[in-house]
């Protein structure tokens, strides 16, 4: 049975021959009237207490649940954004690779074409040297026969004055 601080007051006693002192019943019923009362309002307000803090502990699992959920998505984000960039890192590096094989490889190509360009030019410069000295010689030899020829000629023309010098006496 619940009692409320209205059935405490309007609790009737039977009196019997030589009871108690109905004044004092009736103030120890008044004062706990007043106390039940005092508690049902404190009981009262420890419900609406607790069915706030219940509500307020609700909402703050669910708050735990959403950044629970937000901070998976956001590990889970970051795992696939370091992933992605270690891709990304890893092409731009096979890429580089590539490139520097490749330049490597036209250096190589262009140094093969100067080193074979050097060599023709080397040739080229020494048959160059050679027509000259060719030249040269030849050049030597033709003023070595002229010298000759007009070494001849000089010693021939003073037999043909002499000659020459006598036939018109004749």
């Amino acid at each position: 049975m619940h009692l409320t601080p209205l059935d405490i007051q309007q609790m009737v006693f039977r009196t019997k021959f030589r009871g108690y002192d109905r004044e004092e019943v009736n103030r120890f019923l008044e004062e706990l009237a007043q106390t039940v009362e005092a508690l049902n309002r404190d009981n009262a307000q420890l419900r609406e207490r607790m069915a706030m803090a219940e509500q307020q502990v609700s909402e703050l699992k669910r708050t735990e649940t959403t950044l629970t959920s937000t901070l998976v998505a956001a590990q889970s984000l970051a795992e696939d954004v370091k992933r992605s960039a270690q891709r990304e890192a890893e092409l731009v590096l096979k890429e580089a690779e590539f490139k520097a094989g490749e330049i490597l490889r036209q250096a190589r190509v262009e140094l093969t074409d100067t080193q074979r360009d050097l060599s023709q030019l080397q040739k080229q410069r020494f048959l160059m040297l050679e027509r000259m000295r060719a030249t040269l010689h030849t050049f030597e030899r033709m003023l070595d026969v002229e010298a000759a020829e007009a070494y001849q000629d000089s010693a021939a023309m003073p037999e043909e004055k002499m000659e020459g010098e006598s036939s018109p006496a004749r």
